[in-house]
């Protein structure tokens, strides 16, 4: 076979090789538009001159609504609920998870394989059963439910997240360099705080990061602890019967646009670091 032969047949390979990835791209992107439409949606309609108790049909355009962000009580109290709850839950899971990831991935000890089953099966536990054991949990210690049963379970449910993360990074380690801190003369927390903090830091970060998208947007966990208490999601649930005003709307964007920053500001850290 000539050469000019093998060439005509391997254009038509190359030709379905780019219409193929043409189409895997413009499948690709299809996929993420449709899924960020509805948070479209909720931008869009934050400026909604909504004249009514409904906002469900683009009325004008407007700025207002960013400025009577916090005109509605009930809302601003469940908004900094589910704000400070986060925090909490995020400070308590990270610190926690972050020592137990540290435990299984630098030690070997009776029962790591027990508690390594049960961190995964915390992630992987749908939330419904998650949220009727941590309630008959507390109801068993009569514990009446509100604010702090609602921190304590999502630092239940967060903190697996954080270890497992964690563990993985403590893994890749090379256990030589926290000896030779030792062996000039470092502590154990001094070696602990100037040389393997440093080095998971990325990984506790991005499992707290992790922790606080969680926490703030669970409902079902959420609504088996809560009692009387309501987070940003329960008060949503509870008002749509009647109409959610446009704060919501703006509400939502300005998580949404944090979380964006936080996640960019993750990749920034760890680009420097690397």
């Amino acid at each position: 076979m000539t050469a000019t032969a093998v060439d005509k047949k391997a254009v038509p390979r190359k030709q379905r090789g780019r219409w193929s990835d043409r189409l895997l791209y413009g499948y690709t992107w299809l996929i993420i538009i449709w899924l960020c439409l509805p948070i479209a949606v909720m931008i869009a309609f934050g400026f909604n001159n909504t004249k009514g108790r409904l906002n469900l049909t683009w009325q004008g355009f407007t700025f207002k609504w960013y400025a009577q962000l916090f005109s509605v009580p009930d809302l601003t109290t469940a908004l900094v609920n589910s704000l400070t709850i986060a925090l909490i839950a995020t400070f308590g899971s990270a610190v926690l998870g972050t020592l137990i990831g540290l435990a299984l991935g630098r030690y070997r000890f009776r029962g790591q394989g027990s508690l390594n089953l049960v961190q995964f099966a915390a992630i992987s536990a749908p939330e419904t059963v998650m949220g009727a054991s941590l309630l008959s949990f507390f109801v068993q210690l009569n514990v009446g439910r509100g604010y702090w049963t609602i921190v304590a379970a999502h630092i239940m449910f967060s903190l697996s997240f954080v270890a497992v993360t964690v563990r993985s990074r403590v893994l890749t380690l090379d256990p030589a360099i926290d000896e030779a801190a030792r062996d000039l003369g470092a502590g154990g927390w001094t070696a602990f705080r100037l040389v393997t903090l440093p080095m998971i830091f990325p990984a506790v970060l991005a499992g707290a990061l992790l922790a606080f998208a969680l926490s703030i947007d669970d409902f079902i966990i959420t609504s088996f602890n809560s009692g009387s208490t309501l987070t940003f999601p329960l008060w949503i649930w509870g008002a749509q019967k009647n109409g959610l005003p446009p704060q919501v709307n703006v509400m939502g964007t300005l998580i949404f646009v944090a979380g964006i920053l936080l996640a960019v500001g993750n990749a920034v850290i760890a680009r420097r670091r690397r």
